[in-house]
């Protein structure tokens, strides 16, 4: 039986990471905390020769993010719950979710932060490009609907409390679904796109 994917999707820095460890704590069936940031911290990525030009990362990003997105319905489809945190930043990449994902149990969470604390946040963590946090609050929230929305101001387990309240109360036909559903009326394309989103998140 296929898992269910709880995916949070907000700006660099608005409290994703902390509701989704919150969030794991608390449900009361397993669930995978699953992200890019999980991949590159884990050194998937030749980073080093990716750094001294090698190897161009503007040519190894398409293939990556389309392959972690790829993997989500893959790793559901083999009964796994997943808390997938996720910077949607464009169009076509919620289009390819949306195509992905369209069937399976999905329950979308928009987290929203201040630009003024995202940006502090951005400089006290010291492993973000200054400007990043910028980028997304102008772009993250463009091309998603949202079952539910969270303050990434709130406390993290006040946040994940909610979250899970309103995931268990969910509806069989989620904003997934209907994003699904109004890409296929806009007749986008259910094909690799070449995931052209310009930040460089490795």
């Amino acid at each position: 039986m296929p898992g269910s994917v709880i995916m949070l999707n907000g700006a660099s820095s608005s409290g994703k990471s902390t509701v989704a460890r919150a969030a794991q704590r608390l449900l009361p069936t397993a669930f995978w905390h699953y992200s890019i940031d999980h991949l590159l911290q884990a050194g998937i990525l030749p980073r080093t020769r990716i750094d001294s030009g090698e190897f161009l990362w503007t040519e190894l990003r398409p293939g990556f993010f389309e392959g972690f997105h790829r993997s989500i319905p893959a790793l559901v489809e083999a009964g796994n719950n997943l808390i997938v945190e996720h910077i949607i930043e464009t169009r076509e990449w919620m289009d390819r979710l949306a195509f992905l994902l369209d069937g399976y149990d999905v329950f979308m969470v928009g987290v929203h932060c201040p630009l003024d604390e995202l940006e502090r946040r951005e400089i006290a963590r010291g492993d973000r490009r200054i400007g990043e946090a910028k980028a997304d609050f102008e772009t993250a929230h463009l091309y998603c609907e949202y079952d539910m929305t969270l303050n990434g101001m709130d406390d993290a387990h006040a946040s994940a409390e909610k979250l899970i309240t309103a995931w268990q109360s969910r509806s069989a036909s989620g904003a997934l679904n209907r994003m699904a559903a109004l890409a296929k009326e806009r007749g986008a394309s259910d094909t690799i796109t070449g995931c052209r989103g310009a930040r460089d998140a490795a």
